[in-house]
Parts: structure tokens; sequence; C-alpha cells
């Protein structure tokens, strides 16, 4: 069953006061700095969409406060995609479940990166399979849709300030709404 922009203001109303994972912001605060980070670099709104959705797979996947504390990867970069793929691009769908592996490259290719993670990320990284090989690094970095996952990805660390200031969630619905309205056939 494919979600409607009611179904994810729905999830976002019921279960966004969730604090995000060991981070000082909850799931939507998350979602909403994603998605303003992603246009103050002017991403395209389809960008902009996968960053504020990225994480809506914790939301479907709900698995208590800071699964990875308890050696628990809620693959939640694969969960939405079903939800998600009969009313969005894959220029959203593939950099939300490219976002984890985007992690996983970056600690391969960027010797800083591994320090800017979180205690959080860190953790879900080595249940995640942990940082690539350069081999294996290079193989993402083939793939379609690879940069937008590692800025994505990089938009993601940065969203956790508290008290941060953003747009609010009906700004975005509407972004993901114009994408949704690309996808409907004329």
């Amino acid at each position: 069953m494919a979600l409607s922009l009611d179904d994810i203001r729905t999830l976002f109303e019921q279960h966004g006061n969730l604090v995000y994972s060991g981070e000082p912001v909850t799931q939507l605060e998350h979602a909403l700095q994603s998605g303003a980070l992603a246009e103050e670099e002017r991403a395209s709104d389809e960008l902009v969409a996968a960053a504020f959705l990225h994480d809506l797979g914790h939301l479907l996947n709900r698995q208590g406060e800071t699964p990875t504390a308890r050696g628990v990867d809620d693959l939640h970069q694969y969960f939405v995609s079903p939800f998600l793929r009969a009313v969005l691009p894959e220029a959203v769908l593939e950099p939300i479940r490219l976002h984890v592996d985007a992690k996983r490259c970056l600690c391969a290719v960027d010797a800083t990166y591994y320090g800017l993670l979180s205690a959080d990320s860190v953790r879900s990284l080595e249940l995640q399979g942990g940082s690539y090989s350069p081999d294996e690094a290079q193989a993402f970095l083939q793939k379609p849709y690879a940069e937008d996952a590692l800025r994505l990805r990089k938009w993601d660390d940065r969203a956790k300030e508290a008290n941060r200031s953003t747009p609010d969630i009906e700004h975005y619905l509407r972004v993901v709404e114009r994408v949704m309205e690309k996808q409907l056939p004329v």
C-alpha cells in the first residue's frame, strides 16, 4: 500500500515527537532540519523530499528508543521504499535507500568523516557492516544516485541541532506533493 501525503503527515503527527536515537532532536525535528539543509544547498525538489523523508522508515518500523544501544539495526533505509515506490521517483527513493551505505563509503574515502559521527551513528555504522573497503567505496561511487546519497548523508549527520529554526512540516509536504505530481500519469 502506497503512502499518501496524509499518511506521511499522520506518521509525523503520531510519532514525530519520538527522540531521534540518542540525539538532542525528535524524529520530526531531524526530518525538518535535513530538508532545510538540502534547501540551503539549493538541492532539487526530489533531493529535498529525500532529505525530509530519509528516516521515515524509523516511524514505520518502530524499535523503541536508541535501538542501536541494544544491538538492533532497524533497516530503516529499506523499510520505507515499498510504501513510497508507487508515488515517488527513483531520484527520491535511491538516495534514501543508499544513505546508510553513503556513511560506510564516507568512512572509507574521508579520513576525517568518522570523527564527526555521533555516538549513535558510530554504533549504527558497526551494525550496518562498518566502513567500506577502498574497493567497496569505489563500487558504491559508481552507482546511480551515489552523489545524491552522499549529500543526503552529510545533511543527515548535521540535522541534529537542538532548537534549530526550520520551515514547518507543511512546507516539506508541499515539496513532496510537487514531486508526487510529477509522477502522475498525464
